[in-house]
């Protein structure tokens, strides 16, 4: 393929979830060894740092770091599952029952009338009563215009310079 004026050797690729593959192609662009760059020239420069802004640093560290971040609230129920699951496949067993997270039964709102509402409020608060609407003025028309806009005459002048120069006419 051709991609930004240069021939690309280019994997074309189906991937999507398991039960649906076909969900989107995607391509990669492939490289030839010359066009990858060592890693080790990516690294930033070594920098050298003294105590002081060591020390300035872990104290900084510490006065952002909170010990309020415990109880239920913070539990990582992920990570947990995850390690019971991997230690059921290492022993063979099976897999830990999960229990379905319950339906949270949200309120289903209606936006319209939920904007409607806001705006009438709005308005009762401004003092204001329903809209007047009335017919904006008419726009003149394109033939009105043209008659305005006709370009102007050329001069005799004008038209004999241009059969004095000779020139042919530039063909398409």
């Amino acid at each position: 393929m051709t991609a930004q004026t240069r021939m690309r050797t280019l994997t074309l690729w189906p991937s999507g979830t398991p039960g649906n593959i076909h969900e989107a192609l995607v391509l990669h662009v492939m490289y030839w060894p010359d066009e990858i760059r060592d890693p080790t020239e990516l690294l930033p420069p070594p920098v050298e740092l003294t105590e002081t802004e060591i020390d300035g640093a872990l104290a900084l560290i510490d006065s952002m770091t909170r010990d309020d971040l415990e109880g239920p609230e913070f539990h990582d129920a992920y990570t947990d599952a995850l390690a019971q699951i991997i230690e059921a496949k290492r022993e063979d067993k099976p897999l830990p029952e999960t229990s379905e997270p319950a339906e949270a039964g949200g309120k289903v709102l209606d936006l319209m009338a939920a904007l409607n509402e806001s705006v009438a409020k709005a308005k009762a608060s401004r003092g204001e009563g329903p809209a007047d609407v009335h017919e904006l003025p008419r726009k003149k028309t394109a033939a009105k215009r043209a008659v305005k806009m006709q370009p102007a005459k050329k001069t005799a002048a004008k038209k004999t310079a241009k059969k004095a120069s000779g020139r042919k006419p530039r063909s398409a």
